[in-house]
């Protein structure tokens, strides 16, 4: 019993997993982030690449 609470323990106070888990969630915070970016910006690419576009082919 005393083996099991001492590996809870040991497991409990390893940092390791931690620091992995914490860049995990900053990475999913950034794709998050730029994923709404792209949302929220498509409709205004679209508008300035049509408005060059019909200036270019336009005669």
């Amino acid at each position: 019993m005393h083996a099991l609470i001492a590996a809870a323990k040991e497991f409990a106070h390893d940092e390791d997993g931690i620091t992995a888990i914490e860049y995990g969630l900053i990475a999913a915070t950034m794709v998050a982030a730029v994923v709404a970016a792209f949302g929220f910006l498509t409709p205004a690419l679209r508008d300035a690449f049509e408005a060059i576009a019909e200036k270019i082919t336009a005669p």
